[in-house]
């Protein structure tokens, strides 16, 4: 019946499947914040902090991996910011605002 309807039509049609996504890109987002912020505390291996970090550079990588390829970190001095992750959040942001929303 919808075998050859475009993407954004099936998810129109299926207001579950509308929320299901938003809700998953939102907790992406959350992830990606949270990246951000163990970022900038030490963190030693073997500890239970240590593992997180892991997970959350595990999940949060294949997404900001090509971001840094066309985005490198930004030289500030002695050190670098890495803006890859305001890249993917408000990328990921318009997509929900402008793709998945309006499709109601």
């Amino acid at each position: 019946m919808l075998v050859n309807a475009a993407p954004a039509v099936i998810i129109a049609s299926n207001y579950a499947l509308q929320r299901a996504l938003t809700t998953l890109v939102e907790i992406y987002v959350v992830l990606l914040i949270a990246r951000a912020l163990m970022s900038w505390f030490p963190v030693n291996p073997g500890t239970m902090i240590y593992r997180i970090v892991l997970v959350l550079d595990r999940l949060t990588e294949p997404v900001l991996r090509p971001v840094r390829r066309i985005l490198p970190p930004v030289r500030a001095g002695g050190m670098a910011i890495d803006l890859s992750i305001i890249v993917a959040i408000i990328a990921l942001e318009v997509i929900v605002i402008g793709v998945i929303i309006p499709l109601v």
